[in-house]
């Protein structure tokens, strides 16, 4: 099969990877020159991805993977389209932004022909492919969906980081607009995935046939509102049991010993592609559901409650060197996607504190890059904030930020015997050592 794959990023590249590894023709199309170049190159765009690299240097040689800015050269002819741009959500609406979406639809309708499946793999309010994106295919095109062309919404859903490994987890939905375009989705993806045996799935691994499209991206969609709703509620119950001087962990570590309570880690914030936005997109065609606009709203919260408690416990931040500890959005991955580290050092500056920003991941001229002092372990600091899980930080001592007033570890993973003498507060354990070194 000839596959194009459009955009070629952290999700759309490795995708392409593993068509052309299961022996399909595949070229990529970006709007990126440089990462066409590199690609082309075989060379890793960026790095991270476990086995990208080394299928790169094998595949882009013997011709099995190519790259292009060009439309006009990567779709026509091409036995399937996958596309995976991304799609933004406004910060301030949390209304989609189908800019992106919608520029790549038109470019590659203008040379779709006939016989192509058309597969997104972009997570998608539930109803835009039938609603948005085939009509505006079958207007640009003039091809009509299940006669000329096969439209079908299969989600991505994998992480950053572990791709290849994903894939051959978790079960490949599909959602088709006719019986024809799911024949097409499903011959189509299980010529390119294998499947890892689960023995705790109800039926076996491999294409999931959901039915619809509608039922395609809600499937996405729940599965990921499902995980910001339950970190919600941890984070509920967190600030509960901060302020009423009980161990939240040793809390939810005795509800789940019980096997109908699955509750979350709580934690500063929610960051990433995924969590902090789909339940957005889920609200756009749902704005009654409370339950996940009050859970986003209680998570996106937290870097504010927590930096309002530090200004309580020390009086007032005005001047203070503060750090926070961890840009990207979770442990292990050079990202910065809705990051806390963005509301954390908002919430420090707003109150007149000076603030620094480390991350072993990132070079003093990548912090400066997006505005922040770069902070090195061992420089004196007055308020440390934990914002990322990155394993460096669980063996920090007071000893590694001389002077420090403050510890508020978002993240519980600094060892209290690590801080006797110091004060720090641990989200969601009430008989952590403030109180107590305070005394």
């Amino acid at each position: 099969m000839k596959t194009a794959v459009v955009a070629l990023g952290k999700i759309g590249l490795p995708l392409a990877v593993q068509f052309a590894d299961a022996g399909h023709e595949v070229i990529g199309v970006d709007v990126n020159p440089r990462q066409v170049e590199l690609i082309n190159q075989a060379t890793e765009p960026f790095p991270g991805e476990a086995h990208l690299d080394e299928k790169l240097k094998e595949l882009v040689p013997a011709g099995k993977l190519r790259a292009t800015t060009d439309y006009a050269e990567a779709i026509p002819g091409a036995d399937a389209i996958v596309i995976v741009v991304p799609l933004f959500v406004d910060d301030e609406t949390w209304e989609p932004d189908f800019d992106w979406m919608d520029a790549a639809t038109r470019s590659f309708a203008e040379h779709i022909t006939p016989g192509t499946l058309v597969s997104y793999e972009t997570t998608l309010p539930v109803g835009t492919l039938r609603g948005r994106f085939v009509p505006m295919i079958e207007e640009i095109s003039g091809l009509k969906e299940s006669k000329d062309f096969f439209a079908v919404f299969s989600p991505e859903r994998v992480l950053t980081g572990r791709v290849f490994e994903d894939l051959r987890k978790y079960p490949k939905l599909i959602g088709a607009m006719s019986e024809e375009s799911t024949r097409r989705a499903r011959e189509f993806y299980e010529s390119a995935l294998t499947f890892d045996e689960r023995s705790d799935l109800p039926r076996p691994n491999g294409v999931w046939d959901l039915g619809s499209p509608e039922a395609s991206e809600l499937a996405k969609l729940a599965e990921t509102t499902y995980r910001d709703v339950n970190i919600g509620l941890a984070n509920e119950f967190a600030l509960f049991a901060q302020d009423n001087g009980i161990d939240v962990y040793a809390v939810i570590e005795a509800s789940n010993s019980q096997p109908y309570s699955h509750i979350h880690r709580p934690g500063i914030a929610v960051g990433g592609h995924c969590i902090p936005v789909y339940p957005r997109l889920y609200l756009s065609g749902d704005p009654h559901a409370e339950t996940v606009r009050t859970a986003r709203t209680l998570n996106a919260s937290v870097p504010e409650r927590l930096v309002a408690r530090a200004t309580e416990l020390l009086g007032d931040l005005k001047d203070l060197k503060t750090v926070v500890l961890g840009a990207s959005y979770r442990a292990g991955v050079k990202e910065t996607a809705f990051s806390g580290v963005f509301p954390t050092t908002s919430a420090l500056r707003e109150r007149g504190a000076e603030v620094a920003v480390h991350d072993p991941f990132y070079t003093d001229e990548e912090l400066t890059g997006y505005g922040w002092e770069p902070y090195h372990l061992g420089e004196p600091a007055d308020l440390v904030i934990i914002q990322t899980d990155h394993p460096e930080y669980k063996d920090l001592t007071a000893a590694d930020t001389p002077g420090i007033r403050l510890l508020i570890d978002g993240r519980n993973m600094t060892a209290p015997e690590n801080w006797i003498g110091t004060p720090r507060l641990v989200l969601g354990d009430g008989q952590g050592s403030t109180a107590s070194s305070q005394s």
